[in-house]
């Protein structure tokens, strides 16, 4: 009886083991299996988010410097982007976010903005075939603070612009042409454009178009917009837009234009060097003369070259 027991026990011994060696190896071998996907329950991406932050320092010093200039220079500027965009089926959403300051502080002229704005965009599309979209665009531009003409001779600095004051609002239906992620056309021959003119001072004068002493303005005139984005190589990408925009109501002739350009340069790292050019032509806004005194309408133009901080988040 003894010796079937010590039988029995032997043989279970040997089957546990064996039992156990078999479930040790099944798991190694299920931890080191490739998984392959199935392409039928790969679940679509219909969002694509991205933003970047970038920062641009500036600073210098002097004492006794025989070549002159200022003592102490401080300069600062901030650009922030955001981008989300839907695609699914036939439907396609696009939002945009850029928010740039910018300041300039020097001991002989004080403290002066470098850049300001505020620029949302939201559009949507509906795919009707051969990169044509049956479209409608909303976009709203700003800035953050106000911003004075200097006189060149001389006198207290002239107040030009604030916050809301000016701000466009835009609705437009329309059609979009988009054959890439890189360019997108859009054009709307019914557009409604709100002008803001939220500064008591600045209205009092009939600034931008306003009807003196009102602070709103609403315009009715054909839109368009042109974006392109070009990553010209694995270190340098051009980001462009152009927007037009007609008054039916008053001039349609002068054609109001705002274009944007920015080259950014990836020097190592995070270190990215940036070229912008921007111009801004609205027949409604006059220029500030050399005494301070009003002038006529003139092209806007504004270039800023920096070396910083950039940070995609």
């Amino acid at each position: 009886m003894k010796k079937t027991a010590l039988i029995i026990l032997s043989l279970l011994s040997v089957f546990v083991s064996s039992a156990q060696d078999k479930s040790i190896k099944e798991m190694r071998d299920e931890a080191t299996r490739t998984i392959k996907k199935d392409p039928n329950d790969t679940i679509p991406k219909i969002w694509k988010l991205g933003s970047v932050l970038r920062f641009t320092f500036t600073q210098g010093a002097q004492d006794n410097w025989s070549a002159g200039g200022d003592k102490n220079s401080l300069g600062l500027s901030s650009f922030f982007s955001a981008y989300a965009f839907y695609k699914k089926g036939k439907n396609a959403w696009d939002n945009t976010i850029d928010l740039a300051y910018g300041f300039l502080n020097t001991t002989s002229l004080g403290s002066r903005k470098s850049d300001d704005k505020i620029d949302i965009l939201s559009k949507y599309g509906y795919d009707i075939g051969k990169n044509w979209y049956i479209s409608g665009l909303v976009n709203f531009r700003t800035q953050f603070a106000p911003g004075y003409a200097y006189p060149s001779q001389g006198g207290p600095p002239v107040l030009t612009s604030d916050f809301m004051a000016p701000a466009y609002l835009i609705v437009a239906p329309g059609m979009n042409y988009k054959p890439n992620d890189e360019f997108s056309f859009f054009i709307s021959l019914s557009t409604l454009r709100w002008l803001f003119v939220k500064n008591d001072s600045l209205s009092a004068k009939g600034a931008f178009g306003v009807d003196t002493g009102k602070t709103v303005k609403l315009e009715f005139g054909a839109y368009s917009t042109i974006s392109y984005t070009h990553k010209i190589n694995a270190n340098v990408v051009y980001t462009g837009r152009l927007d037009l925009f007609a008054n039916y109501q008053h001039d349609p002739q002068n054609v109001d234009v705002n274009w944007t350009n920015l080259l950014a340069v990836k020097v190592t790292g995070i270190i990215t060097m940036t070229v912008a050019f921007n111009m801004i032509y609205d027949n409604d806004v006059k220029t500030v003369k050399a005494d301070g005194s009003p002038g006529g309408p003139a092209a806007q133009l504004q270039e800023l070259l920096g070396i910083g901080v950039l940070l995609k988040l």
